[in-house]
């Protein structure tokens, strides 16, 4: 089996601003750092502007071990920020618009690029303005058939449409998701039943290879054609989930790409986040138990 996977998130990159810090975020930057610091060669695509924050941020990605040749720089725009407010460790978000995320762009060099991975993480928040869709979409076509395109629904605020998820859905294979983003997407596509027939209707409907459907401190459910792995969570005292989900995501991704059974990479997944939801920030150093893909967690055997 391969041991070098080569993976890359897709879109926005910017600084959450918290009342007394500001911490690198963006849904796919945060799930290159996880797959870098997961054993991953892991890059990111975006664009930051040519300003200390950018400078900064590209800093931060480098020290976790992300490859930043592909972020651009922009002389127009400004690095995108969030300001983030924590309330009970649940955060709300006020995204920037108009910043440089919004204008990535994807020559030959990058499509190239595209040919090479393993996987990819891209979402619906960077595809709010028409530049960088066009981009995604066009990385993505060059993105190899045999590989992961996880396409992470991440709603926030305004910056979705139907469209825009039903075109990500057809150009994706695996799709992660939570509990307050399926009633919306069964609204758009007219699911009925509970939440598990949706899961079942929704990968028929476009032909995914696997959904990940995350219920917060309920664990989370994989849905493949032949198998539902039903993970019940684990206890956390949370300090914040910003980047809880992220984490999942990178941690499928590598148990994805190192061919392991449902069962063992659902549990995996949710022992990353619960981590990533006991510390601050979105992309926390992982504990050495959980790099080195520890036999036993929380006391549940996973091999």
């Amino acid at each position: 089996m391969k041991k070098n996977f080569t993976v890359a998130g897709i879109g926005e990159l910017l600084w959450d601003i918290f009342p007394t810090h500001k911490r690198l975020g963006g849904a796919p930057a945060n799930f290159a750092c996880h797959c870098s610091r997961l054993g991953a060669m892991a890059s990111l695509v975006s664009c930051v502007g040519v300003d200390p924050l950018g400078e900064q941020i590209c800093t931060a990605l480098r020290e976790t071990g992300v490859d930043t040749h592909w972020v651009m720089g922009s002389d127009a725009y400004p690095t995108g920020t969030v300001q983030i407010v924590l309330n009970a460790g649940k955060p709300t978000y006020e995204i920037c618009e108009d910043v440089a995320w919004d204008y990535i762009m994807c020559g030959d060099e990058l499509k190239t690029f595209a040919a090479t991975l393993d996987a990819v993480c891209f979402g619906s928040l960077s595809q709010r303005a028409g530049e960088s869709r066009t981009a995604i979409r066009s990385f993505l076509q060059h993105v190899p058939d045999s590989a992961l395109k996880f396409f992470d629904v991440n709603l926030r605020q305004e910056f979705f449409s139907k469209e825009v998820i039903e075109e990500s859905l057809r150009r994706a294979n695996i799709l992660k998701l939570s509990d307050e983003e399926l009633p919306v997407l069964a609204g758009y596509f007219k699911l009925q039943g509970d939440s598990l027939e949706q899961l079942h209707h929704l990968r028929d409907m476009f032909d995914l290879r696997l959904i990940a459907y995350t219920r917060g401190s309920d664990g989370s459910v994989l849905v493949s054609a032949e198998e539902v792995d039903d993970f019940p969570g684990l206890p956390v005292k949370a300090v914040d989930t910003v980047g809880a989900g992220d984490s999942f995501t990178a941690a499928l991704c590598m148990g994805l790409l190192r061919g392991w059974p449902l069962k063992k990479v659902n549990a995996f997944a949710n022992e990353v986040a619960v981590f990533v939801c006991s510390q601050k920030g979105a992309t926390p150093v992982l504990p050495g138990r959980l790099v080195t893909y520890g036999v036993e967690m929380a006391g549940r055997p996973v091999i």
